[in-house]
């Protein structure tokens, strides 16, 4: 007679072997090092190359490189895109560098960084404080980045502005502060209105101070 006893142990599951691996890192590292031979190649096909840039070129791509495949492959996150913004903004003074137009592109130095903030509206806190102040932080970004793009189509000669013409973005600057801090009024918060009339005091400042330098009043 053969006795039959139940089985006491757990089967350990076979270890998975990790998906990806190293491909993606090594695909944004030859991506990033492609970038500087094709910006290297153009540069010296100018005749205007600046060999100890690279310096800068080759360890910001690969920065960059390392942000951006680390945000796609983790499904997003803000250090990566924090990472890999910095990165491409220290790559674009690189390249500047290496063609030594930096007296002509210099408005792109208000441009990037500003763009980079702005992007970061896709990560929004839970908090309605939190939220209109990141919106406010954000809305301010694009408007810097109109005026780095005003600055830099200057330095192209593609249109002669009025006088003080950069006033309009204080005064965009004002309205975008006085609104998020308006839209804070709807939210049931012990302390909205306080919150709203902090904001709104400079806010409206900014906007008067804009207007002032627009129209030449002596106040």
């Amino acid at each position: 007679m053969t006795t039959t006893y139940p089985q006491t142990s757990t089967p350990t599951p076979a270890p998975r072997r990790a998906t990806g691996g190293a491909a993606p890192w090594l695909a944004g590292g030859g991506l990033a090092l492609l970038a500087c031979a094709l910006v290297s190649g153009l540069a010296q096909a100018a005749h205007d190359f600046r060999w100890w840039s690279l310096f800068v070129v080759i360890p910001t791509s690969l920065i960059a490189a390392a942000g951006l495949v680390s945000l796609v492959r983790r499904g997003g996150g803000i250090l990566a895109y924090a990472v890999a913004g910095l990165g491409l903004i220290a790559f674009a003074v690189g390249v500047m560098l290496m063609f030594g137009d930096v007296p002509r592109f210099w408005p792109l130095l208000i441009a990037l960084p500003a763009a980079a903030i702005a992007g970061s509206y896709y990560w929004r806190p839970d908090d309605p404080l939190g939220r209109s102040f990141h919106r406010t932080l954000v809305m301010l970004a694009t408007v810097a980045v109109g005026l780095g793009l005003a600055f830099q189509a200057m330095r192209f000669g593609w249109f002669d502005p009025s006088p003080r013409w950069w006033a309009w973005f204080m005064v965009a600057a004002g309205v975008v502060v006085v609104g998020n801090g308006a839209e804070l009024v709807r939210h049931r918060m012990v302390y909205r209105v306080s919150a709203a009339a902090l904001a709104a005091g400079p806010g409206l400042v900014t906007i008067l101070l804009g207007v002032r330098f627009l129209r030449g009043w002596w106040f």
